[in-house]
């Protein structure tokens, strides 16, 4: 993996990429070099406002894209469900090459998504567990298909807790952050075991960024108010963090690499922090198959997705 940067993408043409959260940042970076290598690329974002000027950036970068934008509200499972229905009934027959889980949100003060659940729960994992359920058949029918789920070096702040996933017992935000990319984590692990176990060849991986300039690090202090923690987070952003083009890179490498592994984590390479992308280290709960089981039972307990693996297998 030695050096690996956007221009070892393989041509993707012929190839169709969902990609969640890609108005800005990875997301946005992740789309725009999917497109430059051929694929038609899916910009599914929560703001129409700010998922318009995305698709119209990414067709001036890379003129002749094939590229849409369509409404994607992970903190809305209605709003997942509508996202799914639509994209089947106009795809028609065709496949789904790559589902990039990229959208999520970091430290944010307590609320609860549409559904009633902790937030960066309910957006980083229960949004994307009940996206990648709803699109799994069009997966499973396609030679090749991928899936990456971006999780977050900050997984080691925290275990998930089963008995009280929605932080309700006592809400701390960098801990609830860590446990729902734990979370990423163990439903990556688990995918990949059941993908296994019928026979299929989706390849079901994470990757992580590092520290890469993204707008999520200043998000909770502007919510709040707090415009000097604020503008702190930026200046923190601009001294130390890797530019987003290149924390995008283990997202790709992940999606479009040869030899990829199921269940593999990818991100930069020196110290987790920058570089390119390369094997990363995880916490070992995240490899612990009786928690990714009890995981994924409870995520189809409280989104009423129940992924079928119904189709095409190797």
């Amino acid at each position: 993996m030695t050096g690996w940067n956007a221009s070892d993408i393989p041509d993707q043409s012929g190839r169709t990429a969902v990609v969640t959260g890609a108005n800005s940042g990875i997301g946005y970076v992740t789309a725009r070099e999917l497109a430059r290598r051929g694929a038609r690329v899916v910009l599914a974002c929560r703001s129409g406002e700010r998922g318009t000027r995305a698709l119209e950036q990414l067709r001036s970068d890379v003129p002749g894209a094939e590229a849409e934008f369509r409404k994607l509200d992970l903190g809305d499972l209605a709003s997942v469900r509508e996202f799914a229905t639509s994209y089947d009934s106009e795809a028609g027959g065709d496949g789904l090459d790559l589902l990039i889980n990229n959208a999520g949100v970091m430290a944010l003060p307590y609320r609860r998504t549409a559904d009633g659940f902790e937030t960066q729960f309910g957006v980083n994992h229960l949004g994307h567990f009940a996206l990648t359920g709803l699109l799994l058949p069009r997966l499973l029918r396609t030679p090749g298909a991928r899936i990456v789920t971006v999780s977050s070096a900050f997984h080691a702040l925290g275990n998930i807790d089963m008995g009280d996933l929605n932080s309700e017992r006592n809400y701390r935000r960098w801990l609830a952050y860590g446990r729902s990319k734990s979370a990423n984590l163990l439903f990556v692990h688990e995918l990949a075991r059941r993908l296994a176990a019928m026979g299929s060849d989706v390849v079901a991986a994470a990757a992580h960024p590092g520290y890469a300039e993204t707008n999520l690090q200043a998000a909770a202090p502007k919510m709040e108010g707090r415009k000097a923690a604020e503008r702190v987070m930026r200046l923190g952003n601009r001294a130390l963090a890797q530019p987003a083009s290149a924390g995008a890179l283990p997202s790709l490498y992940a999606a479009t690499a040869p030899g990829v592994s199921p269940d593999s984590f990818t991100g930069p390479r020196f110290l987790g922090w920058q570089g390119a992308p390369a094997k990363s280290w995880r916490a070992k709960w995240t490899l612990n198959d009786t928690a990714g089981e009890r995981l994924w039972e409870a995520s189809e307990g409280l989104t009423k997705v129940s992924p079928s693996f119904a189709g095409r297998g190797a």
